[in-house]
Order: C-alpha cells, then sequence, then structure tokens
C-alpha cells in the first residue's frame, strides 16, 4: 500500500460481528484491517472484471 496516499475509513459495526470478525481474521494469520483490504480488493475486482476497469482520473473530474 502507498503510504502518500494511505486514507482513514471509520466503519461502525456492531459489537459483536467485530469480536467475531478479528477472531476469524487472528485464525487467518491476517489483522482486521488488512482483511478489510483484502475483501475490498476482491469486491472491485469482481466489479471491474463484469463492468470494465474504473478510471480514477474520470471520478477525480467529477
Amino acid at each position: 500500500m502507498n503510504k502518500d496516499n494511505e486514507k482513514h475509513f471509520g466503519l461502525r459495526v456492531d459489537g459483536n460481528i467485530l469480536a467475531k470478525f478479528r477472531y476469524v481474521c487472528g485464525y487467518a494469520g491476517r489483522s482486521a484491517n488488512s482483511q478489510i483490504i483484502q475483501l475490498m480488493l476482491k469486491f472491485i475486482a469482481e466489479y471491474e472484471k463484469e463492468h470494465g476497469k474504473i478510471d480514477l482520473n474520470e471520478l477525480q473530474n467529477k
């Protein structure tokens, strides 16, 4: 991850969901943060596979 482009993203979530998520992340050897990033990347890849690559330059001009 590019530290110069790193952004903070707050997330409100039920405490029980977070506890279970942290548990399974630990089982997989990942932090909750790194697992969320992996889930986001997978979600984006699936979207781009179906709809085409997202042009960030186009998004910034809106």
